[in-house]
């Protein structure tokens, strides 16, 4: 706990939104260390270094703390009356979004307030009334109902009680690892270029949507595709991105966006092997691969694109302003600044006349550079265009279509701490503090937004990247959505359990999340695992957000800790598995889990030892409740493989509305995604995190035996819903 001493410093920390005491996963009550407390006001600009400063740093919060429309958003809800500071005149006006005007008089409620009437229809409407200008979002109860989405009732029908009770089920991949082999490089032929035969691309997500709605899936759930570094593809995990405002170029599928006649242009060539000797991909062989295809088809973009594509790109330009041009400067300055400082470095290690986007050195490198700057402007062109694509063919066979992720954070080297300095944290780590699942905690080496930046720019940067995650999908996937309520800070050479919680406007980001979902009539599953909140669950759940029911966790609290029965799970929440962290079926039937951390050092061998002991315990619970539920034969021992399908069974079968089925468990695979933790001295044995390829081929996955009883299991369980499908 704090010392007395510390009391002055305690009450700037909760003045600045840090936590200074807060409640672990075992329920205890813990401290937070004056020390962490100093690192992480300094860095958040309210220093504490003496009681002078302290003073100093209170009375500044004090002063920014005083919330009025004047940050240039006001959120209301929708149908509800509000209330606003007293103006020298009553009259006001609401420019609706649609158009129409709203004129009247505020009621004058005395104490400097007045009175307004509610806004009863959903939107961002502009209002204005004496001095007071801003802009209004009108934030529905709740974000579209899961039933309607899945029905495809167009906004504001109100859905019947079997609309309400649909369930469905969607697939879970990797983007990255799709690929073409088979009948589908047959059926392409030349079509794909060398380079494009694995590590994914948005075709193939197209692809694989429509054959997975054919078999009654209502959305494809995918891994962040967000803006990696052009210049270093050693920098590949799709949950530490440059930005999150944009696409993943190296996914672009150029051949479907240009037509086949620009394959010639790809010059097939030596690209060597996409994958290594234990069969994952090889990120700098594709990357560089795909990279120098990319740019000749720029060079030759003059001779042969067509007039169409020409104002198409310009339009596309247009569009994007000023974020899409401090995007492309920021690559075009990484990649000339890698040729000195490497491929790993970050803007904070460019001669300081760089480090500031709209500084008049940035302007002459664009001026001088132009055609490295507007390449990289025509590569998210193609990824937009390539992904607008894939989730126009995702909706002929799904209701909802592709569900995108949006990771938590950015890596603060990246395009996105560069561009919007005023709204991220510098100098601490997003992560998680000790729980269960990590005992050490985790630090992430992410950046996220200042909640009091957030505030101060009328939550412009939430909203600019909630609208990029959605612009080409029909749903998206929060990750670490606790983080709408409260973010670990870590500050900077600290491990990861020496952090603090700071809080974040969950009510104001709620509501807006929930008005985005409405505007776009998209879902919204938030990943709400680790150390919730007290409350937290009810808050999403009222505003129509899914959580997420993960079956390794689905357990009593009661020693020995049986599984829960599908019965009591959660309908308000997304049912699966595991999760990208966690191992598949197979892989955790057979303890691989254990093994890799084995291997990598986190366990000795006698605590692995113990482990396993431990997973077979898990494996009879798990057995036992498959069995009472009627999802496996009574009377037999715990069989030696997986019992997969009896698994899915019993998850198709909770009142979760949609259940995920990843693709990993859908073709068997033991090896999981990604295995965060220790990572090894020795990389040749280290885990190979966001490297697997899929084994199957795309067009062969819903044919193979296990799948095809698995897909049976979820239509015995009413999870295919009839519009989309028989699995014929």
């Amino acid at each position: 706990m704090i010392h007395k001493a510390d009391k002055l410093l305690w009450r700037v920390a909760e003045a600045a939104g840090l936590m200074p005491v807060w409640v672990d996963a075992h329920g205890r009550e813990r401290g937070v260390a004056p020390d962490t407390l100093r690192a992480v006001l300094e860095t958040l600009g309210f220093p504490c270094r003496s009681d002078a400063q302290c003073m100093e740093s209170l009375e500044r919060l004090q002063q920014a703390g005083e919330a009025t429309a004047d940050a240039g958003l006001l959120i209301v809800q929708v149908g509800r009356p509000f209330i606003l500071r007293r103006e020298v005149s009553l009259h006001y006006q609401i420019q609706m979004e649609d158009g129409t005007r709203i004129m009247g008089t505020a009621r004058d409620l005395g104490s400097g307030r007045v009175g307004l009437p509610p806004v009863n229809k959903p939107g961002y409407h502009r209002f204005s009334m004496g001095r007071i200008e801003c802009t209004v979002a009108a934030v529905p109860e709740q974000a579209p109902a899961v039933g309607q989405l899945l029905r495809r009732m167009p906004a504001g029908q109100a859905p019947s009680r079997s609309d309400m009770q649909a369930k469905g089920w969607v697939l879970g991949t990797q983007v990255y690892g799709l690929q073409r082999t088979g009948t589908v490089m047959q059926q392409a032929g030349s079509r794909v270029p060398a380079g494009w035969e694995a590590g994914g691309d948005y075709s193939l997500l197209g692809q694989l949507a429509a054959a997975a709605g054919r078999h009654g899936a209502a959305g494809l759930a995918i891994s962040p595709v967000h803006a990696m570094f052009t210049a270093d593809p050693d920098r590949y995990s799709p949950y530490a991105p440059s930005s999150r405002l944009f696409l993943n170029a190296m996914y672009a599928d150029p051949v479907a966006v240009l037509g086949v006649e620009i394959t010639g242009l790809l010059e097939q060539g030596g690209s060597g092997s996409l994958v290594d000797a234990a069969g994952c991909l090889d990120w700098p062989v594709i990357h560089s691969t795909r990279l120098a295809q990319l740019e000749r088809l720029y060079q030759a973009f003059d001779t042969w694109a067509t007039p169409a594509d020409r104002e198409d790109l310009h339009s596309f330009e247009q569009k994007g302003g000023d974020a899409l041009g401090d995007h492309a400067r920021y690559e075009a300055l990484h990649a000339h600044f890698a040729l000195t400082l490497g491929a790993g470095h970050g803007w904070q290690d460019w001669p300081a006349e760089f480090q500031d986007p709209a500084s008049l050195a940035v302007r002459h490198f664009a001026e001088s550079h132009e055609s490295s700057v507007r390449f990289h402007i025509f590569l998210q062109w193609l990824a937009a265009r390539s992904m607008a694509l894939a989730q126009a063919e995702a909706r002929k066979h799904m209701s909802i279509g592709l569900i995108a992720d949006m990771a938590v954070g950015t890596d603060p080297r990246g395009s996105h701490a560069w561009s919007r300095q005023r709204q991220l944290m510098t100098g601490v780590s997003v992560g998680a503090p000790p729980d269960i699942f990590q005992p050490a905690g985790q630090n992430w080496g992410l950046t996220a937004f200042s909640p009091w930046a957030l505030r101060r720019h009328g939550h412009a940067g939430f909203l600019e990247t909630v609208r990029a995650v959605l612009a080409h999908a029909g749903g998206m996937r929060v990750d670490h959505v606790i983080g709408l309520g409260r973010l670990w800070l870590v500050p900077q050479g600290a491990d990861a359990a020496h952090g603090v919680y700071l809080s974040y406007p969950q009510d104001e980001l709620m509501d807006l999340l929930a008005l985005e979902a409405w505007r776009h009539q998209a879902l919204v599953v938030g990943e709400n695992l680790g150390t919730v909140p007290q409350g937290f669950n009810a808050d999403m759940e009222r505003r129509g957000f899914l959580g997420m029911s993960v079956l390794w966790f689905e357990r009593e609290d009661a020693e020995p800790k049986p599984f829960r029965q599908a019965g009591q799970w959660l309908a308000c929440s997304m049912a699966m598995a595991g999760t990208h962290d966690l191992p598949t079926i197979r892989g955790w039937w057979a303890g691989r889990d254990i093994a890799w951390r084995l291997r990598h050092g986190e366990y000795s061998e006698e605590q692995a030892e113990a482990q396993r002991s431990q997973r077979e315990l898990d494996k009879a619970a798990l057995w036992s409740a498959l069995q009472e539920g009627g999802h496996a034969a009574g009377g037999q021992d715990v069989p030696v493989e997986a019992p997969v399908t009896e698994i899915v069974g019993f998850l198709a079968a909770t009142p979760a509305v949609l259940l995920n089925l990843s693709l990993e468990d859908l073709t068997g695979q033991e090896e999981q995604v990604n295995l965060p933790g220790t990572v090894p001295a020795d990389m040749t044995s280290a885990h190979p995190n966001w490297r697997r390829t899929l084994a199957s081929a795309l067009e062969d996955i819903f044919q193979e035996s296990g799948a095809q009883e698995i897909l049976s299991a979820l239509r015995t369980a009413g999870r295919c819903l009839p519009d989309q499908g028989s699995g014929t």
